[in-house]
């Protein structure tokens, strides 16, 4: 057996005063919110709106964001390879799963009718 490879995550001091500082822009940005109440609606939000973006933008910056970004484009990337079915296909399939549903249904109420025929009526000889 072979071993797996190692995987090492290497975070820079940068790195790492990126993410606080989105941190800490994201929280400035809501407590901006609620301690900016007596100015206005329009400065609370864009008091918010701006240091939200600005939090957003320093994430996106740091490796974390940049392997978040890869990773959406690897994801739009399979999907984009993906075969989809047409919509006769479509409803082909979902008229099979709708069917195979009531028969399972019609077989378990057939199934619990039997056996509560059997234990109540034949065994323990309960008639309702």
């Amino acid at each position: 057996m072979a071993n797996p490879p190692q995987v090492e995550t290497v975070t820079s001091g940068a790195d790492k005063a990126k993410l606080a500082a989105a941190v800490l822009l994201l929280i400035g940005g809501l407590a901006a919110y609620y301690g900016l109440s007596k100015q206005g609606p329009l400065v609370q939000w864009a008091s918010l709106i701006v240091l939200l973006a600005a939090g957003v933008a320093a994430f996106f910056t740091s490796e974390h964001g940049k392997s978040l970004i890869a990773y959406g484009r690897d994801s739009v990337r399979e999907v984009k390879k993906v075969v989809w079915p047409t919509r006769k296909e479509a409803m082909q399939m979902t008229g099979y799963v709708f069917a195979f549903v009531v028969v399972m249904a019609i077989f378990l109420w057939l199934t619990d009718k039997t056996l509560e025929w059997v234990l109540y009526d034949l065994i323990l000889g309960w008639k309702r």
